[in-house]
């Protein structure tokens, strides 16, 4: 049985990993999720500067989305987990999951032994890997050459003036030996869906990640954004954020690219437009430079008036691909 378990690996941050992790972990599948380790802002942020924790607050995400949820007691301990104080109370908004992978971290000397003893305890169905064990901040420079240093200052910063030029880490970090493991293992890789420059493209910024995808012989698939994000990706379509995957992993075609078509009501649309974001679409762009394959279908689950990638449908489109030869050589 062991060959015949599938493995696919998931590639981003917090809340959109965790879309595709709650879908895919109903498969008999291997799953891990490799998570960006440069996140500066809320409680990972207080925890990274005051106590010089690497920022959990993403791998906590990905870990309570790969737990089952069908185990009372297992899920009792999620919930707690996932509980967040006050933000003007002096425990700072703290989430407890974050409160407890800083405790295990300090306790097994290392967030990767940490993440283990939490993963028993909570009975993952996968694994959770930072990309890199090592420190370092994501920066950006924008179109007029200005730099920003920090991903909070990046995500936070709204339509403060031009947009992103490129982005890069200020320290030149190995890649967590598990994460290029888990890689080179791999069925299928999946990018995102996530924030593409916070979430998505940081985890591509450690060289040794990039090369292995650049050269994987299994599909890519990239899931691209359900809307544009003020201040990142103001105004980009679908072949904006295809063309900076392609160019963050060094030129290698997309060989599935997930597009969204399905609608949002005005309600949704409304709240979105008062933060400057609107539907991210399959625009003309020459897409066919940067992917193989489009895949254009309904992605969405709303969730009162937030848009997230439908985990059941994301996992669905993941499983077929796995089943097709790749397309490149």
């Amino acid at each position: 049985m062991g060959h015949d378990r599938k493995s696919i690996v998931v590639i981003g941050g917090g809340s959109g990993s965790s879309a595709a992790l709650r879908g895919l972990k109903s498969y008999d599948v291997d799953l891990t999720a490799i998570v960006t380790m440069f996140d500066s802002g809320g409680s990972t942020g207080i925890l990274r500067e005051e106590f010089g924790y690497p920022p959990l607050g993403d791998i906590r995400q990905c870990l309570v989305a790969l737990s089952p949820e069908d185990d009372g007691q297992v899920s009792v301990l999620n919930n707690a987990l996932d509980f967040r104080f006050d933000s003007d109370s002096s425990l700072n908004g703290h989430s407890v999951g974050n409160l407890v992978l800083a405790a295990l971290t300090s306790a097994y000397n290392g967030i990767q032994d940490a993440i283990d003893e939490l993963s028993r305890m909570m009975q993952l169905r996968g694994q959770v890997v930072p990309v890199t064990l090592d420190e370092g901040h994501l920066c950006a420079r924008l179109i007029d050459g200005t730099t920003i240093r920090t991903e909070s200052a990046i995500d936070l910063r709204g339509n403060n003036g031009p947009g992103i030029s490129e982005v890069f880490l200020d320290a030149d970090v190995k890649a967590n030996p598990r994460a290029l493991d888990a890689l080179e293992r791999a069925d299928t890789i999946l990018l995102g869906p996530g924030d593409l420059y916070t979430s998505v493209i940081p985890n591509l910024l450690v060289e040794e990640i990039s090369d292995v995808i650049r050269h994987a012989k299994v599909p890519i698939i990239y899931a691209c954004n359900l809307m544009t994000k003020l201040g990142e990706t103001a105004g980009y379509g679908a072949s904006a954020f295809a063309s900076e995957v392609v160019r963050y992993i060094g030129g290698r075609k997309i060989d599935h690219l997930l597009v969204n078509n399905g609608e949002f009501s005005p309600e949704v649309l409304g709240v979105y437009a008062a933060e400057d974001a609107s539907p991210v679409v399959l625009d003309n762009g020459n897409i066919g430079k940067y992917a193989h394959k489009i895949t254009v279908s309904d992605l969405t689950s709303i969730d009162g008036l937030t848009v997230r990638h439908d985990s059941v449908r994301l996992a669905e489109i993941v499983m077929a691909a796995i089943e097709q030869p790749t397309t490149n050589p």
